[in-house]
């Protein structure tokens, strides 16, 4: 449920290191909260919570492999929602035409300041026997099951 719209950063993405599998993007973003939207943002995650099964519906045709949000609050009171995530490169992000994507969008406009900061990642680790399927669902947008 990654945000692809001019609501994002509009800054060159970083290179992907080594590790990262080729044709993958690891983003770790981050986008302030704006001032008084606190209740707005919890009601904002309660939803995506109640639409979790729809939220993962979208996945695929988004090609994201992991994707997971943070919330911290720094010491001044600023807080700040962080968004991990692992797809693969050239999707189209958010479809609008999906009543979820579109809530979450709103919710997001609602909630916190346009755009993201990119932090540069460096390294991604992961176990042997879930990398191929990791690279399958970046690239494809599913995963065979080519035991039979």
């Amino acid at each position: 449920m990654t945000e692809v719209s001019s609501e994002n950063s509009t800054e060159a993405p970083f290179p992907m290191p080594p590790s990262v599998p080729t044709g993958m993007r690891l983003e770790l973003s981050r986008g302030r909260l704006l001032p008084g939207a606190q209740e707005e943002t919890e009601r904002w995650m309660g939803m995506l919570h109640e639409s979790y099964e729809e939220c993962l519906d979208t996945l695929s045709a988004e090609r994201m492999a992991f994707e997971a949000t943070f919330r911290h609050t720094d010491s001044d009171g600023t807080e700040w929602l962080y968004h991990l995530s692992l797809y693969g490169e050239g999707t189209a992000g958010l479809d609008l035409s999906n009543p979820v994507d579109r809530e979450h969008l709103a919710y997001a406009m609602r909630c916190k300041e346009p755009g993201w900061e990119e932090l540069r990642p460096v390294l991604m680790l992961v176990p042997r026997p879930i990398r191929p399927v990791l690279e399958a669902w970046g690239r494809d947008g599913a995963v065979t099951d080519d035991r039979s």
